[in-house]
């Protein structure tokens, strides 16, 4: 297996070879969507429109959209429990219809939940994880051969957290018809085999939140497994690549780059955005965070990342959330001088009910 760190002699050929592909983020414009006050669809549900894009995380409040509450109340849990939700910060569900004008071709399609959803593409139940389960993201991958296409996206929320991000990414442009009604064949992909990889130079590679040394670990990567790869990430530095990778026992989480070897060049993976870099309108939580030093108040939760400020000791800041590893707080987000930022959670006080502040 080769492996692939200097990639500009590959990026050459590809450019001879094939035309360069841009891969942006769609998220879709004018949705609608209707909420349901229970977590099974079920009822009359709430209306409501205009939606551009879906891009939620609601963390363990109620659903908001386009800058209002969605007015439904007293949701029920199901299963005939009998917990209820009288804001409906839990316990309650959505489903989201758009038709969407996309060009035909290869799509691959990333979507994020906690808890469960299903997507359909035209009718066609593409994905279904319609099950209570921790923030996890899932691919498939969609020959579009219509325009317009409908999609629908059922949703729902059971406890605590709250989040559903739904995008898609072109990867290979269709022929245009000819004529004589020829039919649609797809241009081929710049990555025309399976991306995987597999741990080099370390015997277990850590799986995180997102792609920074203070994420939460999700899993342990280890060598000897090829690890299905979709997505890349440079935000905690432009010196360090981070990759999506899948387990395969179904996890999914943030790897970095310099402790794997890929099969073919990852440079054809599209750059994914992830929920640390959505959260910063985060709400308080009511927790106070404490400094018992000088602090380095980081943009992401990683020292690698860009130093925003010095915090003094004895400041009193907002806690909106907290990175976890070896089963104790790592990295606390909090709010200082009007910026959001990251600081290193061994060195810090809390005072209020940590048990609200959401773990990312």
């Amino acid at each position: 297996m080769k492996r692939f760190r200097g990639t500009g002699f590959l990026l050459l050929v590809l450019l001879v070879l094939a035309p360069m592909l841009i891969v942006q983020a769609d998220f879709g414009t004018n949705w609608s969507a209707t909420f349901f006050n229970n977590p099974n669809l079920q009822g009359a549900g709430v209306a409501v429109g205009g939606i551009n894009g879906i891009n939620f995380n609601w963390g363990s409040g109620p659903a908001v959209v386009n800058g209002t509450p969605v007015p439904i109340t007293n949701c029920v849990e199901s299963g005939g429990l009998g917990n209820t939700s009288a804001n409906c910060q839990d316990f309650f569900s959505a489903r989201f219809t758009s038709t969407q004008a996309l060009t035909p071709g290869t799509y691959q399609f990333v979507v994020s939940s906690d808890d469960g959803v299903r997507v359909y593409i035209n009718g066609a139940l593409r994905l279904d994880k319609f099950t209570g389960r921790p923030l996890t993201t899932d691919t498939f991958i969609e020959n579009i051969t219509t325009n317009p296409v409908s999609i629908t996206v059922e949703y729902f929320e059971g406890i605590d957290q709250a989040v559903i991000q739904v995008q898609w990414f072109l990867q290979g442009a269709n022929t245009t018809p000819g004529a004589g009604g020829t039919a649609f064949v797809p241009t081929p992909l710049v990555t025309t085999v399976p991306l995987t990889a597999s741990v080099v130079s370390v015997k277990g590679l850590s799986i995180r939140s997102g792609p920074y040394l203070g994420a939460s670990l999700v899993a342990v990567a280890r060598p000897g497994t090829a690890y299905g790869v979709s997505a890349r990430n440079r935000d905690e530095s432009s010196q360090f690549t981070w990759y999506l990778i899948s387990t395969p026992d179904g996890k999914t989480g943030w790897a970095s780059g310099r402790y794997l070897e890929f099969t073919t060049s990852p440079d054809g993976l599209p750059i994914r955005d992830t929920i640390f870099q959505q959260i910063d309108g985060t709400a308080d939580t009511g927790a106070i965070a404490v400094p018992r030093s000088i602090m380095n108040f980081r943009r992401r939760p990683s020292a690698r990342s860009e130093l925003l400020a010095q915090i003094p000791w004895g400041a009193e800041l907002p806690l909106l959330g907290r990175t976890i590893q070896a089963g104790k707080d790592f990295w606390y987000h909090v709010r200082y001088n009007g910026q959001v930022g990251w600081i290193y959670a061994p060195f810090v006080g809390v005072r209020g009910d940590l048990n609200a502040v959401p773990i990312r």
